[in-house]
């Protein structure tokens, strides 16, 4: 297979997989045939970590064929590629694609096909959404992902799944519809400008317009909404923790190790290199938000009873640490980001993955119904400890090197008062540590009284196989982070340089045209002013 159609063949196998398992004739075919797509779409993803051009990492590469999406007529096209900011996020999507699959395995027992369809329906969509770039392209993929998650967590999920699936819903579309008006205005005003009044979608052209500072702060709003929602930030957040309650295994998985992560993408790749300037402008702002969401999700987490619930409410904290390093707009805050998105997706997995997996057999989330259970389930423990630590951010494992990048680099970052936010962003680090290691002395320590807990069974061959290259990759991650950070280096020191080089000439073009007016008023002053001859009645 050419590397031109290496990523048209990841991002729609799935979808074909999805098709043709409408005629598989049992539950055991359903969910082998699964696997099988699954897992051939991340052996499919494997040539592109090993063929990525690292040195030219801020360029377009495995770019696939291009053709027009609706007319001629209209430059929106099937533009697809990877850089050094989608790349690590793609095969985080594939890789964990065989994960949820087997989590599922016994978890889900009606409606077998119907999940499975959903599950790589929803693949296409997330990995689209980390090649796409046509923006309208983007929006495709970006919305395809909606209508799966939303059976997924309405048809398997808990006592409460139609309330979090509408809401879900609900709250993703009003972002989107809003983006999409931006979209459109900004399309025509691209088009205009830079293409020779042909409507544009195209990423790269709608890069090398300038967008005027009056337009900038309204399109980089609704961007800006839309992704928010999407992370989510503070206070776009209350959808999160009932989606994440309600949705199965399988879907909470997905949602923090994948679709979280749309959210962030979206601001680092649309953002901030269209609307420098307003980016810059609502830096204090939006580093607000991030710091109340890293200190709230860490205390409304220590509060929980549900473990569930209390994972849920950590991504709020974790994601609060992506978005303050986005805006501090510094190599190293950037690259934190970046590498964070993937250390959330590991270990917040994971962390999801363990509860799925006690769940199953005990049938509570409650933290209070366990106790001592490391007595019965000593591998499953070494799991769950590890993960906790890698998600408390101990040196050594993947969750200290995102987290020590963002704060370094955030607080040497020239924004306005983002020193002090990071400050204050350094408490959210030592109340996960609180909030996770209570979590395992009161469900994994202490003494063993219920004898529910005693009987329970340790890890299968099936959950070892689950855990051992999520808790591989923590290790790797906190050892050698090397390797991803040189895949997102040149893509955040270009971002930086357009972001420098953009706002530098709307500065220059604001001041030409306050001349220009200045001029004008003047000129209009003189004319209308009355000659010194003239006669006044």
């Amino acid at each position: 297979m050419e590397f031109a159609n290496l990523l048209t063949a990841i991002i729609f196998l799935p979808l074909v997989g999805a098709l043709c398992m409408l005629f598989a004739p049992s539950d055991r075919s359903v969910r082998w045939f699964a696997l099988l797509v699954a897992l051939g779409t991340f052996l499919l993803s494997l040539p592109l970590w090993f063929g990525f051009d690292v040195a030219n990492a801020a360029d377009l590469q495995f770019r696939g064929v291009e053709f027009p999406l609706i007319s001629e007529s209209l430059d929106i096209r099937y533009l697809i590629g990877i850089d050094g900011f989608s790349l690590l996020l793609l095969l985080l999507t594939t890789f964990l694609g065989p994960i949820v699959v087997l989590c599922s395995w016994t978890y889900i027992k009606e409606n077998i096909k119907g999940y499975y369809v959903l599950l790589l329906v929803l693949q296409t969509g997330m990995t689209g959404v980390f090649c796409a770039f046509d923006v309208l392209l983007f929006y495709i993929f970006f919305e395809l992902t909606l209508i799966p998650m939303y059976f997924l967590i309405g048809i398997w999920g808990g006592e409460r799944r139609i309330y979090a699936a509408i809401k879900f819903v609900i709250y993703t579309m009003a972002g989107s519809l809003l983006m999409l008006v931006a979209i459109l205005y900004l399309g025509y005003a691209a088009g205009n400008a830079v293409n020779d009044g042909v409507f544009t979608t195209n990423y790269f052209k709608l890069l090398a317009f300038n967008v005027p500072l009056g337009m900038q702060t309204w399109l980089f709003v609704l961007f800006a909404f839309a992704f928010a929602i999407k992370v989510p930030v503070f206070p776009f957040h209350t959808w999160l923790p009932d989606a994440h309650v309600q949705a199965p295994t399988g879907g909470s998985v997905i949602l923090a190790g994948v679709l979280l992560k749309m959210g962030t993408y979206g601001l680092i790749r649309f953002c901030l290199p269209f609307f420098p300037s307003a980016a810059v402008a609502h830096t204090l702002l939006i580093g607000i938000l991030a710091v109340i969401g890293i200190v709230y999700g860490a205390l409304v987490s220590r509060a929980q009873t549900d473990a569930k619930k209390l994972v849920a409410y950590s991504s709020v904290s974790h994601l609060g640490f992506v978005v303050l390093g986005i805006f501090a707009l510094t190599l190293e805050s950037i690259q934190g980001a970046m590498i964070q998105m993937i250390n959330h997706g590991i270990s917040t997995g994971a962390l999801f993955l363990i509860v799925g997996m006690l769940y199953e057999r005990r049938h509570t989330r409650l933290m209070s119904d366990y106790g001592g259970i490391a007595k019965s389930v000593p591998v499953l423990t070494f799991f769950m400890v590890l993960t906790a630590l890698a998600s408390a951010g101990l040196p050594g494992l993947n969750g200290f090197v995102g987290e020590f990048l963002i704060l370094v680099g955030a607080f040497s970052s020239e924004a306005p008062g983002m020193p002090v936010l990071t400050i204050i962003a350094t408490t959210g680090v030592i109340l996960a540590a609180v909030y996770l290691l209570w979590m395992l002395s009161r469900m994994f320590f202490g003494p063993l009284t219920t004898e529910a807990n005693r009987n329970m069974s340790d890890l299968n061959r099936r959950e070892l196989v689950i855990l051992a290259p999520m808790a591989l990759l923590m290790i790797l991650l906190g050892l050698m982070p090397q390797p991803f950070l040189k895949v997102s280096e040149p893509a955040a020191t270009r971002l930086i340089e357009v972001i420098e080089e953009k706002r530098a000439y709307a500065e220059i073009d604001d001041a030409d045209l306050q001349r220009t007016y200045e001029m004008s008023r003047r000129s209009n002053r003189s004319s209308s002013s009355p000659s010194p001859t003239t006669h006044q009645p």
